[in-house]
C-alpha cells in the first residue's frame, strides 16, 4: 500500500485544494500534503526490496488486458525520492509569490506530482499512459494560466510538441499490445517479445520520438527554452528539474529491454544526435542574457548525454544515468530557486542589469555558487560521480565503433558549462553594485532552508554517492539482461 499511498496522496490533495477557495490555506494544504508525500517515499526507501508495500495491483481494465500494476524498483524509487524532495522545496522557495486564484493553481501542481509518480511506477503500458497524460495536462493550464505575455502561443506550441508525441507513444504502445499472445499490456508481457527487426524499427521510432520530445533530445527540443521562460518559475521547476526525466525513465524501461535489436541498431545515429545537441545547447546557452534561457539550454546539454549514455549499453553507463537523474533534478531546482529569488527582488533575469549582489546578499551568494559549481559537476559535488560514471560508459561501450569519438566530443561540453557557468556567477554576483542591485537585500530563512538543503544534498551524495548506487545496481543489470547485450554484441 506504501506505493498507492504516493499516488493518492497528491491525488486526493489536489483535488481538495480546488475546494479551498483561499489563496493561503491552499498553500498551506500543499505543503502539508507535499510533505506527507515525501514521508511516506522516505519510508518506501526503509523497507526491504521484495516487500509486498511496495507493489500494488488491482483489476483495472480487465477486458482489454490493462490491470492498474505499480511498484517501486531501483529506478522508481530514486525517481518518486526526486519528485518528493522538489514538491516541498519548491512551495517553500515560492512560498512569498502570489497567484490569482492560488487554490487552483496549487491543486494542479499537486495533480502533476501524481502524475508523475504514476509514470515511475506504472507496470501497465496502458496505466503509463494514462499518467503521462495526467503529469502533462495540468501543466498545460498552469503555463497558460499563469506564466509570462507569451504564455498563449508558448503553451500552443508546448501542447503541439508533447500531443504529437504522446499520440505517437499511444500507437506505438497499441502495437506492441496487439503483437502479445495474451493480448496484455503488463510489462512482463511485452519484455517477452521477440518482434521482427523491421517492427522492431517502426516502433522504436514511434516511442523514441516521444520520449525525445519529453527530454528533450536535438533536433526535439525547441519547444523548451520558450516553455521554461514563459511558465512560472514554480512550474518550470517541475519541468526542468523532474517533468524531462519522464523521457529518460521512458527509453530506459520502455525501449532498451522491448526492442533490443532496434535500439542496438540505431544506437550510433541516436548518440550523434545527443552529441550534436550537448555541444549547440552549451554554445546557445554561451550566448544568453536572460538566467532562465541559460539554465534551459544548459539542461538540454545535460539530458543529452544522458541520452547518449543510454545507448552506450555499458553498466556503469547506466548507472551513471540514474543517479545523474536525481542529481541533475536537485542542481536545476537549486539554480531555479535562485532565478526565482532574483527575479521577485530585482524584477529582471538579464545578467547584464545585475551585478555586486554578494557585496549585499552574502548567504544567497554561498548558496548559488555551490548550486551552480555541481551543475558543472565540479569534484565533491553531487553530479561529479554520476557525469564520471557517464563518460566512462561511453567510453568502454562495446556497442558502437565510435566509443572514443562519442566520449571526446561530448567532453568538450564540460569546458563549455565552465564557461558559461562561471562566467553567470560572475555577472551576476561580483563586480560593482548599480542602480538595481544597490539596495539588495539578503535572502529570508525559507528560501535559506530551501537552497540550504539542495546544497546539503549536493555536498553529501557528492562525498558518499553510494546509497545511490546500492538503489540502482539491481535495476541496472535486469535492464541489461532484458535488453540481451551480451547476445547482440555477439
Amino acid at each position: 500500500m506504501v506505493v498507492l499511498l504516493l499516488i493518492l496522496i497528491p491525488l486526493i490533495g489536489g483535488l481538495v485544494s480546488f475546494a479551498l477557495k483561499e489563496g493561503e490555506s491552499a498553500k498551506t494544504w500543499s505543503l502539508l500534503v507535499s510533505i506527507a508525500t515525501l514521508a511516506v517515499s522516505l519510508v518506501a526507501l526503509a523497507l526491504p526490496d521484495h516487500a509486498p508495500s511496495l507493489q500494488f495491483s488491482a483489476g483495472w481494465m480487465g477486458s482489454l488486458g490493462s490491470s492498474f500494476t505499480i511498484k517501486l524498483d531501483g529506478m522508481s524509487q530514486l525517481l518518486c525520492l526526486l519528485t518528493a524532495i522538489s514538491y516541498p522545496l519548491i512551495f517553500i522557495a515560492t512560498w512569498k509569490t502570489e497567484y490569482r486564484k492560488a487554490y487552483n493553481f496549487y491543486a494542479l501542481m499537486l495533480l502533476t506530482q501524481a502524475g508523475l509518480i504514476g509514470v515511475f511506477t506504472s507496470m501497465d503500458a496502458l496505466l503509463f499512459y494514462f499518467f503521462w497524460e495526467l503529469a502533462l495536462i495540468p501543466v498545460y493550464f498552469l503555463c497558460s494560466q499563469w506564466g509570462g505575455e507569451r504564455r498563449i502561443p508558448v503553451t500552443f506550441k508546448f501542447f503541439i510538441y508533447t500531443f504529437t508525441g504522446s499520440v505517437l507513444m499511444l500507437i506505438g504502445l497499441l502495437y506492441l499490445y496487439f503483437q502479445t499472445p495474451d493480448r496484455s499490456f503488463s510489462i512482463e508481457s511485452f519484455y517477452r517479445l521477440d518482434l521482427p527487426v523491421k517492427d522492431q524499427y517502426f516502433v522504436f521510432w514511434l516511442l523514441f520520438v516521444a520520449f525525445a520530445v519529453k527530454m528533450p533530445v536535438f533536433p526535439f527540443h525547441t519547444w523548451q527554452p520558450d516553455t521554461y521562460e514563459q511558465s512560472p518559475t514554480a512550474t518550470t521547476m517541475v519541468l526542468s528539474g523532474i517533468m524531462v526525466k519522464m523521457g529518460v525513465f521512458g527509453v530506459i524501461r520502455w525501449v532498451l529491454p522491448v526492442l533490443p535489436i532496434a535500439a542496438y541498431s540505431w544506437g550510433d545515429f541516436v548518440m550523434s544526435l545527443a552529441v550534436i545537441g550537448i555541444i549547440y545547447a552549451s554554445i546557445i546557452a554561451m550566448r544568453q542574457d536572460d538566467l532562465k534561457r541559460l539554465i534551459a539550454y544548459s539542461s538540454i546539454a545535460h539530458i543529452g548525454l544522458m541520452a547518449a549514455t543510454i545507448f552506450a549499453e555499458t553498466e556503469s553507463g547506466l548507472q551513471g544515468v540514474m543517479m545523474q537523474m536525481f542529481n541533475h533534478g536537485i542542481n536545476i531546482l537549486g539554480l531555479w530557486i535562485v532565478v526565482e529569488l532574483i527575479e521577485r527582488q530585482f524584477k529582471t533575469r538579464k545578467m547584464s542589469e545585475l551585478g555586486g549582489i554578494a557585496q549585499k546578499a552574502p548567504a544567497l551568494a554561498i548558496l548559488f555558487v555551490i548550486i551552480a559549481l555541481a551543475n558543472i559537476s565540479l569534484p565533491l559535488t553531487n553530479a561529479f560521480v554520476g557525469e564520471f560514471m557517464m563518460f566512462n560508459g561511453i567510453f568502454s561501450s562495446t556497442v558502437t565503433k565510435y566509443n572514443i569519438v562519442f566520449a571526446a566530443l561530448a567532453g568538450i561540453s564540460i569546458i563549455l558549462a565552465a564557461v558559461y557557468t562561471l562566467n553567470m556567477i560572475q555577472k551576476v554576483l561580483y563586480g560593482d553594485a548599480n542602480a538595481i542591485t544597490a539596495k539588495a537585500h539578503d535572502i529570508s530563512i525559507n528560501e535559506k532552508f530551501s537552497l540550504g538543503a539542495i546544497v546539503l544534498l549536493i555536498l553529501v551524495f557528492g562525498i558518499y554517492p553510494q546509497p545511490l548506487l546500492n538503489l540502482t545496481d539491481g535495476f541496472v543489470e535486469t535492464i541489461l539482461k532484458e535488453a540481451n547485450v551480451a547476445y547482440l554484441i555477439k
